[in-house]
């Protein structure tokens, strides 16, 4: 009888061990999904969006002040060039950061001290921005001609050529600044402050009736007219060719007849642009300063010419539009 309930017993045991162990399996195994579950989950913090940091004309409320072009620019500002007619004003007074429209008078001050263009210049680490972080193409130990380095820094927007052109200047950058500033106050630009030749530093301030000085004068320089309408070029950087290209797209655009340009930005000045150019038989000087939005300061431009050629044509006694 023992023997006989021993094995009834084993038999028993056989039939539960099975499910028994499939049970334990399933709840291995679904502690073990719990865990995986618990590590793929991942908690994020709720994103902050960063306020953008608002230009000087913002900041001073100019963008609040209406014009009939309904223009993006908070300055704006068209005059004859030969009669000194103001056919659009809008906040000239204003004294904002330029960036790098600085590099006009840059090229200004380097023509006209009779430096010789094919003079070799090399990009040092001096060259390097330190006030932005901008990058450059213009690797340290690059050696191009003056010439070459004044094409850039007009056509392309170079910092590091245009930094390299003042502080070869004869008694270094502090006497190259000093001669951007005597040079300003010669032209009657008493609105007008630099502090670096490349326009990186928020500190070059200017007004659009002393941009529209500086644009009348560097416009009767033929190299500046030159190198500023320039819409690309090739340039040995070792023994590489590579390629540069104007950073106004106007250039390329045959309804404009462009004799002198240079755009700007920095995150202070906002988008910038001075043109010197022809319309409806005219030389007009032109001056857009912060300009909001990526395409604006060019979409401002052509709205302006829109408005330009059909006031001319239309009537070209009739009065300026005056903010």
């Amino acid at each position: 009888m023992k023997t006989v309930a021993a094995a009834f017993v084993s038999f028993c045991l056989l039939v539960a061990l099975p499910g028994a162990a499939c049970a334990a399996a399933a709840d291995a195994k679904g502690k073990a999904a719990s865990t995986r579950k618990q590590k793929s989950v991942v908690v994020r913090k709720p994103a902050v969006s960063v306020p953008a940091v608002p230009t000087f004309g913002q900041a001073a409320g100019l963008h609040e002040v209406d014009d009939p072009l309904a223009l993006k620019s908070s300055v704006a500002y068209v005059m004859d060039q030969n009669t000194n007619e103001v056919l659009f004003s809008k906040n000239p007074q204003a004294v904002l950061p330029i960036a790098s429209i600085t590099k006009l008078m840059t090229a200004l001050v380097v023509v006209e001290a009779g430096l010789p263009l094919d003079e070799k210049l090399t990009v040092t680490a001096d060259d390097i921005d330190t006030e932005k972080n901008t990058g450059s193409r213009l690797a340290v130990g690059t050696t191009l001609t003056r010439g070459d380095m004044l094409h850039l820094a007009l056509m392309a927007s170079e910092n590091r050529a245009a930094h390299a052109l003042g502080r070869n200047y004869p008694g270094g950058l502090s006497a190259f600044v000093a001669a951007m500033n005597a040079k300003a106050e010669s032209l009657g630009m008493a609105d007008t402050h630099y502090v670096e030749p490349t326009g990186l530093s928020s500190r070059n301030q200017s007004s659009a009736k002393d941009l529209a000085a500086l644009v009348d004068v560097t416009s009767q320089v033929p190299l500046l007219r030159d190198l500023s309408t320039s819409r690309e070029a090739r340039v040995a950087l070792g023994k590489r060719l590579v390629q540069f290209r104007s950073t106004n797209g106007l250039l390329s655009n045959p309804l404009w007849d462009i004799g002198l340009q240079k755009t700007g930005f920095i995150n202070e000045a906002g988008k910038c642009l001075v043109m010197q150019a022809r319309m409806a038989g005219r030389q007009l000087i032109m001056v857009f300063l912060d300009s909001s939005g990526k395409a604006s300061r060019i979409a401002d431009a052509e709205r302006m010419r829109k408005w330009l050629s059909a006031t001319l044509s239309g009537d070209a006694g009739s009065p300026a539009a005056k903010l």
